[in-house]
């Protein structure tokens, strides 16, 4: 993966964290769902602007994605997209003030090993 691949990886990444980051504001503003709301909940949807934008968000990341993916293999490019769970629970800590239990952080230090270790092109 060269520099405007990984680039172009990062920003689909990033924009897809941003589009979870507004999708949870956004679902925090619509509160809990149960069967008594959820129509209105469905309808409000359009009318939330942080869950419109969340969706905008993750409409940049997959255009940025397919555009990776006319150069880089998927079996390259699938895997490498997975460190957005890392950012997710970044967003998570810092914005949603949730903890980040050990065997979750062990776990997203897997996740980079793993990114690293199917990128990294071998001599």
């Amino acid at each position: 993966m060269n520099l405007q691949e990984f680039c172009l990886l990062l920003f689909s990444v990033l924009t897809s964290a941003m589009g979870q980051l507004f999708l949870k504001m956004g679902a925090t503003k619509l509160g809990k769902v149960d069967s008594g709301n959820a129509v209105s909940h469905i309808l409000n949807i359009v009318l939330t602007p942080e869950l419109m934008l969340g969706l905008s968000c993750y409409g940049l990341g997959a255009i940025a994605y397919i555009l990776l993916l006319t150069s880089v293999n998927l079996s390259v490019a699938g895997p490498s997209a997975s460190i957005i769970y890392v950012f997710s629970v970044l967003i998570g800590y810092f914005v949603f003030k949730e903890t980040i239990p050990i065997h979750r952080a062990f776990g997203l230090g897997f996740i980079v090993c793993g990114v690293i270790l199917v990128v990294w092109k071998g001599n």
